[in-house]
């Protein structure tokens, strides 16, 4: 074989082969760092740009994708301790050409950190508001989604702000008072006898906590190598301190039942889902919202945990775009008949 083209196969190989090297060094060494590029790929592939807005010196962090148009636009609140890329997969099954906009939630990731007072529900609740006004996202009605803490936040959102939304969805919801306790409510309540709050499920410190986290969290089960469940706990480990100040908030007197206390006055069409495996916050209470609130839709996914955004996020967007478009039918008829 020639000379030369035995060396073309060698730079041929050695290109590729920086790459390779590179993402297993990546992998083994900096598994963090290699989240962080995955999530960036994945915003730069699905068309979401990260931007900031201010409001009165307070900074939000949001990352959004195309336009308000014929169709509502969409803000989607994320839960605790995660950010506004946990709707990567939710965001993949929408639209390309509806306005999306996702938040990272008061002092989570790019957001700013400031006290517990904007940690509680109302706190957060108001901070939402703001970050609204500041994007103009208010010029006219708006479809509101959140899960879990930010299921809480929307909920509440919606006592307040009615005139803001056209409807809103909430996923597996916090803030309610569940007529079954969930296996994270036990170990809740037994921390809370033992006064111990470095034991908290969903505040992770080695890898083998995140492990048992992904379990209690999903009904699914991900083989996720150690490297990975070690890269996830650097990430969550300099953001512990704030968790726990953001946890204890959220389940103080204050917050704990805030979508239970304001949920009569929701008056927005309204849409739950539910995994019926959630052992975090008990299916039970998607009965209670359908029972406080006449006429929402609700769905119990099977087979399906708390998660529900990254075990169903296909099933997730799918309903939700259904129910988007039943509102806005609903909407044109209703106004066809007035005329």
């Amino acid at each position: 074989m020639d000379l030369d083209v035995v060396n073309m196969f060698i730079i041929a190989g050695g290109t590729l082969a920086i790459p390779i090297l590179a993402f297993v060094a990546s992998f083994l060494l900096w598994p963090a760092a290699l989240i962080k590029v995955y999530h960036w790929y994945w915003r730069r592939r699905l068309g979401m740009r990260v931007d900031y807005s201010e409001y009165e010196g307070y900074r939000f962090c949001y990352s959004h994708r195309g336009t308000p148009g014929t169709r509502p636009s969409v803000l989607l609140l994320h839960g605790f301790s995660a950010h506004k890329d946990m709707w990567l997969g939710v965001v993949k099954f929408l639209p390309k050409n509806m306005h999306l906009v996702c938040v990272d939630m008061p002092g989570h990731e790019g957001t700013t950190r400031t006290s517990a007072v904007d940690y509680s529900i109302e706190g957060q609740v108001k901070r939402i508001h703001q970050f609204v006004k500041s994007i103009g996202l208010t010029r006219k009605p708006f479809h509101l989604i959140g899960t879990s803490m930010g299921g809480n936040v929307a909920g509440v959102y919606a006592s307040r702000h009615p005139s803001d939304l056209c409807g809103v969805t909430l996923i597996c919801p916090a803030g309610l008072q569940y007529p079954t306790e969930s296996k994270f409510v036990q170990r809740l309540r037994e921390l809370e006898q033992a006064q111990d709050s470095e034991g908290i499920p969903l505040i992770p410190s080695t890898p083998e906590e995140m492990e048992e986290m992904l379990k209690l969290c999903s009904y699914v089960r991900f083989k996720i190598p150690k490297q990975i469940l070690q890269g996830l706990v650097d990430v969550r480990i300099p953001n512990n301190d704030f968790y726990r100040e953001c946890f204890m908030e959220l389940v103080g007197e204050k917050s704990r039942h805030s979508l239970h206390e304001n949920m009569h006055l929701i008056s927005t069409p309204l849409q739950v889902i539910w995994g019926k495996n959630d052992q975090v916050l008990d299916v039970s209470g998607a009965s209670v919202l359908a029972k406080a609130i006449p006429g929402s839709q609700v769905h119990l996914l099977d087979n399906c945990g708390h998660s529900v955004v990254m075990e169903r996020p296909r099933k997730s967007a799918q309903l939700i775009m259904d129910f988007i478009i039943a509102q806005q039918n609903a909407a044109i008829n209703s106004n066809k008949k007035l005329s």
